[in-house]
């Protein structure tokens, strides 16, 4: 997983409540079995004017010129300004796979699903919680300012605006630590290798019948 550490990037602004994970990234694309591929299918149904399918070009498609994501202004933003309830919705995973894989490296809301939020943090996303006034503002100073940008400095717990004024947010201290040094759960877990090859061949050793395989 890549770290969070300090990021600065374009904030593009996505005024709308109660955006479900189906409006992240819609059921029929869910069928597939990797975990990439999923950014070209980023709020599918708000982005195009078909109905999308898995698998299918993207570039040929029409795009609606009134999405967000399809402006000028706002292409290759990686900073995502949403409303409150953010990611509310079923469980799916693939949402915040959609939104890093599109090239977001984190989202600011009021207020988000409590299973998003979470997955956000598994998969190297962070997720802002700032309050409604502040987010109000920062809706304001996107929409007038053309390439408007954010610094968000994990470290700090700070979102630095270009006019230098500060909204801290809080984070939880292992979720922290886990995005400031790359850490899934996968992660994790391998920084105990050593003890895991410790612990499997002294059981082996007491255990040998562990290490035979039934007929077939």
């Amino acid at each position: 997983m890549e770290k969070f550490i300090v990021h600065s990037g374009l904030v593009a602004p996505l005024d709308r409540e109660n955006v479900d994970t189906d409006a992240i990234i819609p059921k029929q694309f869910l069928k597939s079995i990797k975990r990439t591929g999923f950014g070209q299918n980023l709020f599918d149904e708000w982005r195009y004017l078909d109905v999308g399918q898995p698998g299918q070009d993207c570039a040929r498609r029409p795009l609606n010129p009134d999405f967000v994501l399809n402006q000028a202004r706002y292409q290759g933003a990686s900073v995502l300004l949403a409303r409150k309830n953010f990611g509310c919705g079923s469980s799916r995973e693939h949402a915040p796979w959609a939104l890093q894989q599109y090239g977001f490296r984190a989202i600011i809301a009021p207020s988000f699903a409590d299973i998003f939020f979470n997955n956000c943090f598994k998969n190297g996303l962070l997720p802002i919680v700032l309050s409604e006034s502040q987010v109000d503002h920062l809706f304001n100073e996107t929409v007038a300012f053309v390439g408007y940008k954010l610094t968000i400095d994990l470290q700090k717990q700070m979102v630095i605006a270009p006019d230098g004024r500060e909204f801290a947010f809080d984070v939880e201290p292992f979720r922290k630590h886990c995005l400031l040094n790359g850490f899934d759960d996968i992660g994790l877990t391998l920084q105990h290798a050593d003890k895991i090859k410790e612990f499997e061949a002294r059981r082996l050793a007491t255990q040998p019948w562990l290490n035979h395989r039934l007929p077939g």
